[in-house]
């Protein structure tokens, strides 16, 4: 397919900052639209930080699935994909098991897939050389006309009819549209990991299973999933000052690391605490952050945000949400780029953002809430209280 004869993009160059799943989602369904585009990313291929196998992504069908199948590529996600295991146990700080966060009847609709895995679904679908690896981006500034600049670390400059800022909640490109700093929601997660738990730890594989755990209390939890590779991930997350990792644990070495986190949790039992106790020696700091839920920025022509640069939020609530939102964005980008006509590609972005920003505005207060319920004083008990409402909301609609 391509581009309406009198669609805005028809001859122009788009250049797309950032190389996660919403950038690629976005090249792809461009070219597929016979528009040219370049995809730039401070990575230095498509093995680099943060896309290490092991991190599970479940695709939901309206977001997603539904942005692969425009894409033409839903067919192969599903050989690679595979069914999520939808067992959430959630237990005290005692290491109690309380309830089962499992929605009693709910079809496996979110397949779950390597982060990794879709990188390299979304890449071998683009034409040679649309992305440019090791190519990080200092700023954009305003060009001729419609035109925005790409600066780059190591001083070249590439021009584009479009940008689109697709690097996360520290956007190079959100300068140019917004004022507005990402704010610090209260919560850091550490990130940890067992590489090989069925042999080297067989309690905490048991303890895990095939699903996902949180152990919840005193404002912190320790939570853990299963990966597709067998490996456990494990999040220590903690409602903290933001300057506290900087100032305790930023310069330490694993060991020490670990030593200070574990002070943290110096009560709880054994069995939830083993999961700090005797993870690898690898540990990744990630203070959270959002926007404002009610936020929008002046619409300027040739340039626009989609994903976390646009609306980031705390990982509550849905599993996966950010990425999914990301390649929605995307599909609705291509959308109103190939439904407005003119020279001005304005009214297009117009209509996208106001759109995008409307519909993530809900799910920013819901994940704030879900925060609220899940890292507080009263939990777990306030998280199997609300679950226990929302199941009977939804037993009282169906009869």
């Amino acid at each position: 397919m391509s581009m309406e004869s009198g669609s805005i993009l028809r001859g122009k160059q788009v250049a797309i900052i950032g190389a996660g799943p919403g950038g690629l989602t976005l090249a792809r369904l461009l070219q597929l639209r016979g528009v040219s585009v370049r995809v730039f990313e401070r990575d230095a291929s498509s093995s680099g930080h943060g896309q290490e196998p092991g991190g599970g992504l479940d695709l939901h069908e309206s977001s997603g699935q539904h942005a692969l199948e425009q894409a033409g590529l839903l067919r192969r996600f599903h050989e690679l994909a595979r069914p999520r295991s939808q067992r959430s146990r959630v237990f005290d700080k005692h290491g109690d098991e309380l309830f089962d966060m499992r929605e009693s009847g709910e079809p496996e609709t979110r397949p779950e897939i390597e982060r990794h895995e879709l990188r390299e679904l979304l890449l071998e679908s683009l034409e040679p050389g649309t992305v440019l690896w090791e190519t990080p981006v200092r700023d954009v500034a305003k060009g001729a006309g419609e035109r925005h600049e790409i600066r780059f670390d190591h001083g070249e400059v590439f021009e584009a009819d479009l940008v689109v800022g697709c690097d996360g909640v520290w956007s190079r490109a959100r300068p140019v549209l917004s004022p507005v700093q990402p704010s610090y929601v209260g919560v850091t997660f550490v990130e940890t990991r067992f590489t090989d738990p069925d042999v080297r730890s067989p309690h905490i594989a048991k303890l895990v299973g095939t699903g996902n755990i949180a152990a919840l209390g005193d404002e912190k939890g320790l939570m853990a999933r299963r990966n597709g590779d067998g490996s456990i991930r494990v999040y220590v997350v903690m409602r903290i000052p933001e300057m506290w990792v900087k100032q305790k644990v930023v310069n330490f070495g694993p060991a020490r690391i670990r030593q200070k986190l574990l002070e943290q949790f110096g009560d709880w039992a054994p069995r939830v605490r083993a999961l700090l106790e005797e993870s690898d020696d690898v540990f990744a700091l990630r203070p959270l952050y959002t926007f404002p839920a009610e936020h929008a920025w002046p619409t300027r022509a040739g340039i626009t945000l989609l994903g976390d640069a646009a609306h980031v939020m705390p990982p509550f609530a849905v599993t996966a949400r950010g990425a999914n939102m990301a390649m929605l964005d995307a599909v609705e980008l291509v959308d109103a780029l190939a439904t407005f006509d003119g020279v001005s590609s304005l009214p297009a972005l117009r209509h996208y953002e106001e759109r995008m920003l409307a519909r993530m505005a809900p799910a920013i207060r819901e994940t704030l809430a879900a925060q609220d319920q899940i890292i507080s004083k009263s939990a777990p008990a306030a998280l199997g209280q609300a679950i226990r409402a929302r199941r009977t909301r939804r037993d009282l609609a169906l009869h």
